[in-house]
C-alpha cells in the first residue's frame, strides 16, 4: 500500500494530512513533499495522521530529517490524531519526547 498527502495552507501554517503506509519504498516521497512545503513557504506544519495506519523506521526517519529542517528555520511540527498502533513506534524510539504529539 502506498501513502497519501494532502495539504493546504492557512493562516501561516501548512496542515498536512497523511493516509495510508509509510514506508521504505516511499519514505523519500514523504520527505520530498515536506521538504519542498518548507521551499514554498516556512511555517509550522500539523500532520493529521488520522488515516496513517504504518510508519516503519525509514519513515520515522523521514520525518525526524524534515523535523530538523523546520526547527532550523524556527518553526514546529506538530503530529495529530496518532493511532495507538503507529504512537507505539514513536514511544519505543523515544521520538515522542521530540515530536509535538496528539493522540487520537
Amino acid at each position: 500500500m502506498d501513502f497519501s498527502i494532502e495539504k493546504t495552507f492557512d493562516e501561516n501554517s501548512w496542515q498536512v494530512v497523511l493516509a495510508g503506509e509509510i514506508d521504505i519504498f516511499n519514505s523519500a516521497d514523504l520527505k520530498k513533499h515536506l521538504t519542498q512545503l518548507m521551499d514554498e513557504h516556512a511555517a509550522d506544519v500539523y500532520v493529521d495522521c488520522t488515516n496513517l495506519e504504518y510508519i516503519d523506521s525509514t519513515g520515522l526517519g523521514a520525518l525526524v530529517g524534515v523535523l530538523k529542517n523546520i526547527k532550523a528555520l524556527g518553526k514546529e511540527m506538530h503530529l495529530l490524531h496518532v493511532k495507538p498502533s503507529v504512537l507505539k513506534l514513536f514511544k519505543i524510539t523515544n521520538l515522542d519526547k521530540v515530536f509535538i504529539i496528539k493522540e487520537k
